[in-house]
């Protein structure tokens, strides 16, 4: 789904703030605080989750997962996978 690095680096693209974020989506301020302060995916209720990523979309944001190309193409920022090796 998302993970919380993404989630501060869509805001952090958009120039938008965790409140900004919070309204847009229709979920409590400390609901994206919360989501946000996980390591790796963001687990929580699909409907909620669903509502944060819709609103990521209506700013730019597209989400892309491990492995996936990007849908809509655009400028992006990816992180590369760790190298196994170190």
């Amino acid at each position: 789904m998302i993970t919380a690095a993404q989630m501060r680096a869509a805001r952090a693209l958009t120039g938008i703030d965790q409140k900004t974020l919070a309204e847009r989506a229709g979920v409590s301020l400390p609901t994206i605080q919360r989501m946000e302060a996980r390591e790796g995916v963001v687990r929580g209720v699909v409907d909620t989750l669903m509502k944060v990523i819709q609103a990521l979309d209506e700013v730019g944001v597209e989400l892309i997962g491990e492995n996936h190309a990007s849908e809509r193409g655009g400028r992006g920022v990816r992180l590369k996978a760790q190298n196994p090796q170190g």
